[in-house]
């Protein structure tokens, strides 16, 4: 069942990154009286890109073939804390028309696809689904600091001399 449209004077908006639920820029959202109506998931017409911003963020971008779906959630916002929300949107972020594999179309977060010029600088990371996904991906594929401290311990054990010998 499809949830109902935004009350009069009220938008409905699609986030895929910085702004979900736990991330940093929630407080944007909450700041403008948004509140959350659910998870939504992208039609499957979409990739995901990790953008090299600050905070990270990713770009969601429509294509015409190769794309997969991406799970995100909805919010609903006052018409003018949306004013607010793009006014103060950087480049390469756009609001756009996304579509849901419920077949809804309701306003998001966009990338332009300049964006996507220097290949080195961002990373394709559709397969991971979403944005929290691949952060809990990146995070579980860094080495934990113990883990640092004790391969050091070990490569210095390993030494054929001693510190002050």
């Amino acid at each position: 069942m499809r949830a109902p449209g935004p009350p009069v004077g009220d938008v409905d908006l699609v986030v895929v990154g910085a702004h979900l639920s736990g991330q940093p820029l929630n407080g944007d959202l909450a700041a403008r009286g948004a509140t959350l109506v659910g998870t939504v998931t992208t039609a499957a017409t979409y990739r995901l890109w990790a953008l090299p911003t600050t905070p990270p963020k990713p770009g969601l971008l429509r294509v015409r073939s190769g794309g997969a779906a991406v799970r995100g959630e909805h919010w609903r916002l006052p018409a003018a804390g949306l004013g607010g929300l793009v006014a103060g949107l950087p480049s390469p972020m756009s609001i756009g028309s996304v579509e849901l594999d419920d077949g809804r179309s309701l306003p998001g977060f966009l990338v332009e696809a300049s964006a996507l010029d220097d290949p080195g600088a961002v990373r394709d990371i559709t397969a991971y689904g979403s944005w929290p996904a691949y952060l809990a991906a990146r995070e579980a594929e860094r080495p934990s600091r113990s883990s640092i401290r004790a391969s050091r311990a070990a490569t210095a054990a390993s030494l054929p001399w001693s510190v002050g010998t």
